[in-house]
């Protein structure tokens, strides 16, 4: 037989293989995760559901869902055993002690760092009226002032397109 006939063949048992590698070792990371349960721990189930370990069998595990609510479970439920600062945050709704401020932008950084000051958010007028007349090289119209063409086809807040 020619090499090139076979080299399809080889390639999907290589890929099959390479793909049941991957599964088995997802499934040992898993079972170890499963084996570092201990009571008092906040797990969450493969359900979503949020709970507290109280005790562990061989395969099964007691959960306290709410406080005296207790519900046995099997250990492959366990979708994840999550550490204490999460399982808090999550569950009660406790935020870190220190959680660092994070700035939306890097100038927000480098404005702080050359002034020393703190950054100040400078604000934007998006108005309309000021910067069309400011483009046409007109002295831009007080609110109540205009044109009777201007004032005319002017539209006004709520106002629609069609006439």
């Amino acid at each position: 037989m020619n090499i090139v006939t076979l080299l399809p063949f080889i390639v999907l048992i290589g890929a099959m293989f390479l793909m049941t590698r991957s599964a088995k070792n997802k499934q040992r990371q898993a079972m170890q995760m499963r084996d570092h349960m201990q009571p008092g721990t906040g797990v969450r189930t493969i359900g979503g559901m949020y709970a507290t370990v109280k005790e562990i069998h061989e395969d099964t595990v007691l959960l306290e869902v709410a406080p005296g609510v207790h519900a046995i479970y099997a250990k492959n439920a366990i979708g994840a055993v999550l550490e204490d600062a999460e399982y808090n945050r999550i569950v009660h709704g406790l935020e870190p002690e220190e959680a660092p401020v994070v700035p939306d932008d890097a100038s927000a950084l480098t404005d702080a760092v050359e002034s020393g000051e703190p950054p100040v958010e400078k604000k934007i007028d998006l108005g309309k009226d000021a910067a069309t007349t400011e483009d046409k090289g007109e002295k831009p119209a007080a609110p109540g002032e205009g044109t009777e063409a201007g004032a005319k086809d002017a539209k006004r807040d709520g106002d629609a397109d069609a006439k």
